[in-house]
């Protein structure tokens, strides 16, 4: 027979390449690039907008404030905060203040001041009583000398020296009057300052001064929710109307250089409430120091939002809530747009990776603008195609990747 075995160098030749082939498949199932289960966007066509989010807070665009003219007693107010009020209806009362209360020694020299007083307003009433005999005394003579003088037996010189004495006691008269006068006024001075403050009851309360409200709307604080003595100029209460509002946003002072009056703003109030809009009619060129959360002074400026419309809802929540502010400082529509987060930076460049066929491409692109969430791409990209998000030192070129999630397709 011509069969042979084969030889044991062959056998040993062949075990070889046996071992060799499963060292390199080992090998290979080791140290083989393995596939990255990774996160993917798409390229899509939209607006994008250059925006600047602070907070604010709303506020009233006119707040009217009731002071006291003068010094006086306010009576119990009967509003509370957040009633209606029309124009011209009495929102305070006021009425005189009581004189102040006297210790004995001064209400004893106030009590010789009035018994003075007295006594000179009897003197005065006795002169005039004088005065008053000394006319009728005048007035006989005058009658007496003017039937003499018709009858010839005095002098016409005579008649006229008891009519000048007949106004000479006339004057004197009126001047004791006027004397007597003086001692009433005298007298009820001393009167008045010996009395005490009493309380008034509401029945008997007089000289009242009753202040109005210049326009409708609603009591906004009290100053004062009690009866009390105030002084002039004190502040009673604030009235405004809550349908004109304006929303006040504090912003960085390196920032505000790049708004502009008319921009575009958007404000959310929380609580699952719409948007409103509003734009911005006024910055304020004073800027203050605002400590921030993490106890940084910051300069920030006052940026003045009007709304657009006057909601119920901006009625409810009235002056002073909290606001969230969207400032847009520039818009374009129909730019392509990629999310920020699929960006790399590639020293002077940005690239991303695309998905092709199971790998991660790498692919520099060009961009005009971007912001915190997505950037406006110039070139490198179509809309549709899938970039990796948030990718990390371990992607390269060629990587093998797994989809966690399948990219949207553009509408």
């Amino acid at each position: 027979m011509n069969n042979k075995t084969p030889s044991k160098k062959y056998q040993r030749w062949l075990a070889g390449v046996l071992l060799l082939a499963a060292a390199a498949a080992l090998v290979w199932a080791v140290y083989r690039p393995r596939a990255l289960l990774v996160e993917v966007a798409t390229v899509t066509t939209g607006t994008f907008e250059q925006v600047i989010e602070e907070d604010g807070r709303l506020r009233l665009k006119n707040r009217f404030v009731i002071t006291a003219p003068t010094l006086a007693e306010l009576l119990r107010p009967t509003l509370k905060v957040g009633d209606s009020v029309r124009a011209g209806e009495v929102v305070a009362t006021l009425v005189p203040v009581a004189p102040q209360m006297i210790d004995a020694r001064t209400r004893s020299v106030l009590q010789q001041r009035v018994g003075s007083a007295d006594a000179a307003r009897r003197a005065a009433t006795a002169q005039v009583q004088r005065a008053q005999t000394a006319l009728a005394q005048a007035t006989l003579e005058v009658e007496r000398a003017t039937r003499l003088a018709q009858d010839n037996f005095i002098s016409a010189a005579a008649r006229d020296q008891s009519a000048l004495a007949r106004q000479a006691a006339q004057q004197a008269l009126t001047a004791a009057m006027a004397e007597q006068g003086m001692a009433d006024f005298s007298l009820a001075e001393a009167r008045a300052a010996l009395s005490r403050a009493e309380p008034a009851g509401v029945g008997s309360v007089t000289g009242r001064w009753e202040l109005k409200s210049p326009v409708d709307g609603q009591v906004l604080k009290l100053h004062l929710d009690s009866a009390a003595p105030v002084s002039a100029g004190q502040p009673l209460l604030d009235i405004g109307n809550t349908a004109a509002m304006e929303a006040v946003i504090d912003v960085l002072s390196g920032e505000v250089r790049q708004i502009q009056p008319g921009a575009p703003v958007q404000l959310s109030l929380g609580s699952g409430a719409a948007p409103m809009a509003g734009q911005v009619t006024r910055i304020e060129p004073v800027a203050f120091t605002k400590v921030s959360a993490l106890g940084i002074e910051e300069q920030r400026v006052n940026v003045i939002v009007d709304l657009a419309q006057s909601s119920p809802e901006v009625q409810r929540l009235g002056d002073g809530f909290r606001v969230d502010a969207r400032i847009t400082l520039f818009s374009q529509l129909d730019a392509l747009l990629v999310p920020t987060a699929a960006l790399v930076r590639d020293g002077e460049q940005w690239r991303v990776f695309i998905v092709e066929a199971g790998r991660a491409r790498a692919r520099t692109v060009q961009l005009n603008d971007r912001n915190a969430e997505v950037a406006w791409l110039k070139e490198g990209l179509r809309e549709g195609e899938a970039v990796l998000l948030y990718p990390g030192s371990m992607i390269s070129d060629g990587q093998p990747v797994l989809l966690r999630n399948a990219p949207k397709a553009p509408d």
